[in-house]
């Protein structure tokens, strides 16, 4: 009787521990857009990821935003347990999911969006130059060449951009902000950062004589280097909200992409 009670006594120990140290986040599994609500969805902070999903933020069935400052935190977090799926761009997001195969994304589309270079209000001169190149580099196939090197496992590092070697770059420095943890569009390879977004503001440079000058500073500091005159021009795969245009302008768009939700296998 002793060894009886003794035995109920541990067991029920053992499973006060479980509970109060189980996960506080919400059951279930998420297959679609409509088990989003009541679950903790993972952002990297300021991206068109979490203005979407703040529509969620406060819903009656508790739904919360866990936001992060680089995109591969919150993928750390949803496999940590900690958050329940994160909201991404989809090339980052095949990205992540490659080198992780225990998540995998969903085949839902959560938003559909087009990326533009960001730009001070003020400087009309400036946008309007890199429309007109954004306007040769498409005609000429270039932007699509540049996308399809990092994109496409048939095309991928077949065609890298290369500057023209007679570049006249007496018209000064465009200075760039990007935020360098979003492969394939900008990351580092070895100490140096690459990608489509790095490309294409080189294409642009190149067209306007000027040298590229690329700051690597969180994503969320982004306009306000724009807005202070720290930075020419913002390319981090970056979409034209309503909420952006209150503070700075866009030049055209030059490719479109999805946001997409990434999940535990």
């Amino acid at each position: 009787m002793k060894n009886t009670k003794k035995f109920l006594a541990v067991t029920l120990a053992a499973a006060m521990t479980a509970a109060f140290a189980a996960p506080v986040w919400a059951e279930g599994t998420i297959a679609t857009i409509d088990d989003l609500e009541g679950k903790i969805i993972g952002v990297q902070l300021g991206t068109t990821g979490d203005i979407f999903a703040s529509d969620y933020e406060g819903d009656e069935a508790g739904t919360v935003i866990e936001r992060y400052n680089k995109g591969n935190d919150a993928v750390m977090a949803l496999k940590q347990g900690k958050i329940d799926c994160v909201i991404i761009d989809e090339q980052p997001a095949k990205a992540f999911v490659e080198k992780n195969d225990d998540l995998t994304i969903l085949e839902e589309d959560f938003a559909l969006e087009e990326y533009a270079i960001a730009i001070s209000k003020d400087n009309t001169e400036l946008k309007d130059k890199i429309n007109a190149a954004l306007k040769e580099l498409k005609e000429e196939g270039t932007i699509d060449s540049i996308i399809n090197n990092y994109i496409g496992d048939d095309t991928k590092g077949k065609t890298p951009y290369e500057s023209p070697e007679d570049v006249d770059r007496s018209n000064g420095t465009l200075v760039m902000a990007t935020n360098a943890t979003f492969p394939p569009y900008e990351y580092y390879e070895s100490e140096e950062i690459v990608g489509i977004d790095a490309d294409l503001a080189q294409a642009i440079s190149d067209k306007l004589g000027m040298e590229l000058q690329i700051d690597d500073i969180e994503f969320d500091s982004i306009i306000t280097a724009i807005q202070s005159g720290k930075a020419d021009i913002g390319v981090a795969g970056m979409t034209i909200t309503e909420d952006r245009l209150k503070n700075i302008d866009f030049t055209d768009t030059y490719t479109s992409a999805k946001q997409v939700i990434i999940v535990k296998k």
